[in-house]
């Protein structure tokens, strides 16, 4: 599928946390490892338009997402990559793709005007349960490493009755919570 809606909900968690949501829900206890790595233009265009665009290497495989606002969540557009093409993304050699093509056009940004800026480590365990997925994860970057608790969610209310149950069983403080993306460019401008 080259578009989907996104609706998440997350938290971050003190390490504490992570660890007590860890042995108490039923998360695996080796996680997945996947990076992501991040792109922007110089003078954040995407981000005027309130979007993001990431490579994500996750088992061997690249893949290219868009994300863009959705009154329902967030639109996302991928593009599968091979390893060579991933690395001359990463090289600031990007090449085009049929679908983010598409829809950075559409947003009025130039390919070539778009530059690599870094990556996020991060290991994830999930679980799914009643249609959600569970995801607990340890991010590392730019010398920062996070935790975070996320559920999806095919709808906006049951997504936001698992996390507040969750939050509430374990006495977790709500936090505001950037999404990942954001979370490594503000790590970039305190640097």
């Amino acid at each position: 599928m080259a578009q989907e809606i996104e609706i998440e909900f997350k938290n971050l968690l003190s390490k504490s946390e992570f660890e007590v949501l860890l042995q108490s829900l039923p998360f695996l206890e080796k996680g997945k490892t996947q990076i992501n790595y991040y792109f922007e233009t110089e003078d954040f265009q995407l981000r005027k338009n309130h979007a993001a665009l990431r490579i994500r290497e996750k088992e061997g495989k690249y893949r290219l997402t868009l994300k863009e606002p959705h009154p329902n969540g967030l639109l996302e557009t991928h593009d599968e990559l091979t390893k060579e093409e991933a690395l001359e993304w990463l090289q600031n050699k990007p090449i085009a793709k049929p679908e983010t093509l598409k829809q950075l056009e559409n947003l009025g940004i130039q390919i070539d005007a778009i530059k690599y800026f870094g990556s996020l480590a991060t290991i994830r365990r999930e679980y799914e349960q009643e249609g959600l997925i569970f995801v607990l994860d340890k991010s590392q970057y730019n010398n920062i490493v996070d935790y975070e608790l996320e559920i999806e969610s095919t709808d906006k209310e049951s997504g936001l009755k698992a996390i507040e149950d969750i939050l509430k069983q374990f006495n977790i403080t709500k936090k505001d919570t950037p999404n990942k993306i954001a979370r490594f460019f503000l790590s970039l401008e305190k640097s």
